[in-house]
């Protein structure tokens, strides 16, 4: 017997990357399953007093492990601000959203000793937005034997939908991760490394900017053979997937490029980026025809360069198969909000390494009101935008 069809739902996610550089949203009308039409997306900076706040909580993890109330309380005002802005630039009435699924702020992420900390209050967020909230979407996985991430992989398959296999995702964000699309219809998924991360936090100590713009600097230095090796023996690359990291795994990085010059620097921890991504070759059964690239390392025109000569076939941003790269992560939080709703599986055993297909997040109710009813043609197709 069919099952019958799931309803099209508009739904809102909402997420700070581990980046910490802005509070992505973005809106997609989906059903939780293959059918993905994805609307507006936006980003809207963080004050600078909370960003500052942020990066030192998560510079000290004896900081992130201990309660901070009223760090959350600014985190989660600063994504409701956002949800708002986004509501009032592209005209969206909320009682025509279902949900909002609000990922947090990221302060701490140590899956082996069964601990996730994200920043959010979905009870707070849900009663100043008038719209019903899932939060808290990797704490269950993480608490039955999960990493806890990456969680877009099942996103990501939805937006694949169709396309040629085997297919790799790769999201560059402060920390990098793939999805392995199978030809069989195999989902595996794992944080490859350093993404943008590593980079970011070297340029700011060094030049006190944000990023190194197209890989400008590092393509006037040369790489450190000697620090890359040293990086690249890191245990992290030799364990089985799947499996995640917290942002500062790799902070002794930084110790090895301390004598390095500013363009050499940047130069060597570029290379471990691309380093670090082609490893993942070495956990997935076949190696993918194409690779689709998301997040901001997607901008970086000589990572992208660079990874492309290293494995030697097309590697494109996602925009290539009609996504915004820079949404994906939000959009991902719109969909796995829905999926939580239906009691549907966020993560697997081979995304995560969760016992068994895992459901998770958390419902917050928004105060009763009138909700107009959401209704979508049957037109909708996998992957439109």
């Amino acid at each position: 017997m069919t099952a019958p069809p799931r309803e099209v739902q508009t739904a809102i996610g909402v997420i700070s990357g581990t980046s910490m550089d802005g509070i992505d949203v973005a809106l997609i009308m989906s059903d939780g399953a293959n059918a993905v039409e994805t609307g507006p997306a936006a980003t809207f900076p963080y004050p600078e007093p909370t960003s500052v706040a942020l990066r030192a909580v998560v510079a000290d993890p004896s900081e992130a492990e201990k309660p901070q109330p009223e760090l959350e309380r600014v985190v989660t005002d600063a994504h409701i601000a956002a949800v708002e802005a986004f509501l009032d630039r592209f005209a969206i009435a909320p009682e025509s959203v279902a949900l909002v699924g609000m990922h947090g702020q990221t302060i701490l992420h140590r899956p082996r000793a069964r601990l996730t900390r994200q920043l959010c209050d979905g009870q707070r967020a849900a009663a100043a937005l008038r719209i019903d909230v899932v939060s808290d979407f990797r704490s269950a996985d993480v608490a039955a034997g999960g990493e806890g991430a990456p969680l877009a992989p099942i996103y990501h398959a939805a937006m694949a939908a169709g396309l040629e296999r085997p297919l790799m995702i790769l999201n560059w964000g402060g920390v990098g991760n793939v999805t392995y699309l199978g030809a069989e219809g195999e989902i595996i998924a794992f944080d490859t490394g350093p993404a943008n991360a590593l980079i970011d936090d070297f340029l700011l100590r060094r030049r006190g900017v944000a990023l190194d713009e197209n890989g400008a600097l590092a393509a006037e230095g040369r790489v450190d053979a000697a620090a890359l090796a040293a990086m690249m023996r890191d245990p992290y690359f030799d364990r089985a997937a799947p499996k995640s990291l917290d942002r500062n795994h790799f902070a002794a990085a930084a110790d090895l490029i301390e004598r390095l010059g500013d363009a050499d620097g940047a130069a060597t921890l570029s290379a471990f980026t691309v380093e670090a991504t082609a490893a993942a070759l070495r956990l997935v059964p076949a190696p993918p025809r194409r690779w689709l690239v998301g997040g901001g390392g997607r901008r970086n025109l000589l990572l992208m360069g660079r990874l492309a000569e290293r494995l030697g076939v097309r590697v494109e941003p996602v925009e290539a198969i009609g996504f915004d790269g820079d949404a994906i992560e939000a959009q991902c939080f719109a969909y796995l909000g829905l999926r939580s709703r239906q009691g549907a599986p966020l993560s697997f055993p081979t995304t995560t390494g969760v016992p068994k297909p895992m459901t998770g997040g958390r419902f917050w109710p928004a105060p009763k009101r009138q909700r107009a009813p959401i209704a979508r043609g049957p037109s909708l197709s996998a992957g439109s935008s």
